[in-house]
């Protein structure tokens, strides 16, 4: 057993190093990224899981608990039947958001290409920008206490965007990186697209969290970072 670096929490400071390591900081980590990677292939359930699966992590670690296992028990340890349908819950609660927050700029969308309006494509695509933009701004919230009126209130989310100022943006400018680096999975084929895909979107989950976790002091995540180094 070797002493690794300390761990990366939500009170770590946000770089590129900090939220590229955090999702395989350690073999537990790891594995869960891979199991993540597995249930892709059940699409789109598989996807909905992954999504409740960050609300966990970010969950436990506002409450001051530890992030992993986030995933239930499955296979010899039995099956956790009630942990998978909270998960797929809080997946399935998160998409519905995104999709109200996205349906105006599909409206917008449609009736572009109804009215041969280049002014409404454009219309739409800013439209599509702003509730992208805003998402973020209901998810970490939502993880602290799991209240459904965070994800629902795209005024509210929008606020918090903009009180995130400078650090939020920065966020953005982390995940796209990871984004791209995604993309080197193709090289291991459609498999290892899958497993970086997940671990693109726990750099995401995490950078925001960060972001918004430090920015309004949100549960025990909110304090001094951990000083004890995890090991493998």
């Amino acid at each position: 057993m070797t002493p690794t670096s300390p761990p990366v929490t939500l009170a770590t400071p946000l770089s590129l190093r900090s939220s590229f390591r955090f999702p395989v900081q350690h073999a537990q980590a790891r594995r869960e990224v891979l199991l993540g990677a597995a249930l892709l292939l059940v699409f789109p359930l598989g996807w909905l899981l992954n999504m409740g699966h960050r609300i966990a992590l970010v969950h436990a670690m506002h409450r001051g608990q530890p992030a992993w296992p986030a995933w239930p028990a499955w296979g010899r340890q039995g099956w956790d039947w009630a942990g998978w349908g909270t998960l797929l819950r809080h997946g399935w609660l998160t998409f519905l958001g995104m999709v109200q927050y996205h349906s105006p700029a599909l409206a917008a969308e449609a009736l572009a290409w109804g009215l041969h309006s280049p002014a409404l494509h454009l219309l739409a695509a800013l439209l599509w920008v702003l509730a992208t933009a805003a998402v973020p701004g209901y998810m970490t919230h939502y993880c602290l206490n799991l209240d459904l009126r965070e994800i629902f209130d795209p005024w509210r989310a929008l606020r918090r965007v903009h009180e995130g100022g400078r650090a939020y943006w920065h966020a953005w400018g982390v995940v796209l990186c990871a984004l791209a680096c995604s993309f080197l999975g193709l090289l291991a084929g459609g498999v290892g697209f899958l497993v970086s895909s997940v671990w693109f979107w726990q750099v995401a989950g995490f950078s925001f969290a960060t972001v918004f976790t430090q920015r309004f002091e949100l549960g025990a995540a909110a304090g001094p970072p951990p000083l004890t180094p995890q090991t493998n």
